[in-house]
């Protein structure tokens, strides 16, 4: 068992037995990489931050049920993937506007808020219009297949972990991958074909 597992493990069992300094490291340890999914799931930042926290108390509150036949890391990403797949449900139904969606212009779809930077205003527009490009492709993939290129593409978890976490056969997880990544070329093949 590497380093890394076994102390999470061990932090893990002293969790369960009430010692709080425990679960806060995992939280220290894992809270980037959960925030960084919730927000590649939702596209939103109050949702990710919602998404990061419901999955984090739900984890310390259903600590008795992870049975650890996998990582811990693995189970609070099954529950983050919930969270946010109940997020994006929920944000179907709802009707509010959110100060981190685009604002639709009559040129192109522009941030709410105004963000520091350090680029100069030519390296801000391409990199704002490069990730908005990126952002809206992923999400305007279907949840089924933008949720396995998160995990897989850009949290880099394997076939078989996403397999696990999803509750899918491995082939299932390759072929949604495969059609998202398809999915993905076509609609950005308009903004970087040339010619």
């Amino acid at each position: 068992m590497p380093v890394h597992a076994e102390n999470e493990a061990t932090l893990v069992a002293e969790a369960r037995e009430g010692k709080a300094e425990a679960f806060t490291e995992l939280v220290n340890r894992y809270e980037r990489n959960i925030y960084r999914l919730a927000l590649n799931l939702t596209g939103n930042r109050e949702d990710a931050e919602d998404v990061l926290q419901e999955a984090f108390l739900k984890a310390y509150s259903h600590l008795d049920q992870f049975q650890g036949n996998s990582r811990f890391y693995t189970w609070l990403v099954r529950i983050a993937v919930n969270e946010g797949l109940m997020k994006l449900r929920k944000r179907r139904s709802d009707k509010s506007t959110s100060l981190d969606e685009l604002v639709e212009t009559e040129d192109d779809a522009v941030p709410r808020e105004v963000v520091a930077w350090e680029d100069t205003p030519e390296q801000r527009y391409a990199k704002t219009e490069l990730q908005s490009i990126l952002s809206g492709a992923v999400e305007s993939l279907e949840p089924t297949f933008r949720t396995v290129f998160v995990l897989r593409d850009i949290e880099h978890l394997s076939t078989q972990e996403t397999a696990e976490l999803l509750s899918l056969s491995i082939p299932a997880v390759k072929s949604r991958l495969l059609r998202a990544r398809l999915k993905l070329r076509q609609r950005l093949n308009k903004y970087f074909t040339r010619g």
